[in-house]
């Protein structure tokens, strides 16, 4: 069903089972697949694509007039979110599948979201942030322009950061240091307990003394785990 006051560009492609409430704006080359629910006073500015069964709450404003954004499947977006609405600096918008952007969310320009994660209330994204997968940032926080937070990371509320974040972690503070490792999440990923007492392993002798690359780089090279690995290799990627 669509709202009779709603407008929609011709342009517009709208699959037959969407939902579009009262009073929202859909704009050029807009795309709503499958199983879409838009709410009411919701702005959809051009070149945006909505995957199958994305729902979108009021007050939500996505996109400016210049680059694209793409919100995956499954994925929802809350009251008085905006996304990629800077048209003075237009860059790509991805925000991947099965994501929960919570009310008051504010990502900007240029950041990539993968699948899995969760922002909180008032959270602020600031441009060309990479969130890797299963990535939890806790209200108000704020992650500054181009950086990289690691798959699994749990950031605490009211947060501030200001470096990339290796993979697994518990991050807080402002400004945010790393505080240990998000054990609940790994727990919920890896069921092998020799796999977690490996990244444990990893965790204290790489990072327990500031930062020693080398023994990253060993690891990286040596172990058959992949989880250590991939925090083997963001350190050395990232210079965290």
């Amino acid at each position: 069903m669509i709202d009779s006051s709603t407008f929609i560009d011709p342009s517009a492609k709208i699959a037959d089972d969407v939902s579009i409430g009262a009073f929202c704006h859909i704009g050029k080359n807009v795309v709503l697949e499958s199983g879409c629910t838009i709410a009411s006073h919701v702005i959809l500015n051009d070149n945006i694509t909505c995957k199958e069964n994305v729902k979108i709450f009021s007050y939500v404003h996505l996109g400016n007039h210049k680059a694209h954004v793409e919100i995956g499947e499954n994925t929802h977006i809350r009251e008085f979110s905006l996304v990629g609405t800077d048209d003075e600096n237009p860059r790509d918008v991805l925000i991947a599948d099965d994501n929960f952007i919570m009310a008051y969310v504010r990502v900007s320009n240029g950041v990539t979201i993968e699948p899995y994660c969760v922002l909180t209330n008032s959270v602020t994204v600031l441009e060309g942030v990479t969130c890797k997968q299963r990535v939890t940032i806790g209200g108000l926080s704020t992650i500054e322009p181009e950086l990289t937070i690691g798959s699994g990371v749990m950031i605490g509320g009211a947060s501030h950061i200001a470096d990339n974040m290796p993979p697994f972690t518990l991050v807080e503070g402002n400004i945010a240091e790393v505080k240990g490792l998000n054990i609940v999440g790994l727990r919920r990923r890896v069921k092998n307990k020799d796999e977690i007492n490996s990244i444990k392993s990893a965790y204290k002798s790489i990072l327990r003394n500031g930062v020693n690359r080398e023994r990253a780089m060993k690891l990286s090279n040596t172990s058959q785990n992949s989880y250590v690995k991939e925090f083997c290799d963001f350190i050395l990627k990232h210079n965290t």
